[in-house]
């Protein structure tokens, strides 16, 4: 039962940050900067939020220190939005599945275009 709302919190929590993100002035926050997903520990203190960025993992790592310099306005917008007793501490991580799976993506176009050359040449 806890397990649910934990996991349901946690989805309001990513779903309303990422609206809040794009209100953060810190510089290093810049360009495609993506939640990835948010936990939420079971007393509800806490809130790890994973950060990815398309520019990969120095981009994320330098996002996750403006964001960190950023959590109490967040966490103070966190709580107007969310009808929360207590609104948990931000923690955030920095993550690279968003440079991850677009590598992989390429990877699987290029696989993609070699068959269909190496089709074509049999023909």
């Amino acid at each position: 039962m806890g397990s649910f709302r934990m996991d349901r919190t946690g989805e309001d929590i990513m779903r309303e940050l990422t609206a809040i993100l794009r209100t953060v002035k810190d510089p290093r926050v810049t360009g495609l900067i993506s939640i990835v997903r948010a936990d939420v520990t079971r007393d509800m203190s806490y809130a790890t939020v994973y950060i990815s960025s398309m520019d990969g993992i120095e981009a994320a790592k330098t996002a996750v220190k403006g964001l960190t310099s950023a959590a109490g306005y967040m966490r103070r917008e966190l709580g107007l939005a969310l009808k929360l007793r207590h609104v948990p501490e931000l923690r955030f991580v920095a993550d690279d599945s968003i440079a991850y799976s677009s590598h992989i993506a390429e990877q699987l176009q290029r696989l993609k275009t070699e068959k269909q050359e190496t089709e074509s040449r049999h023909e």
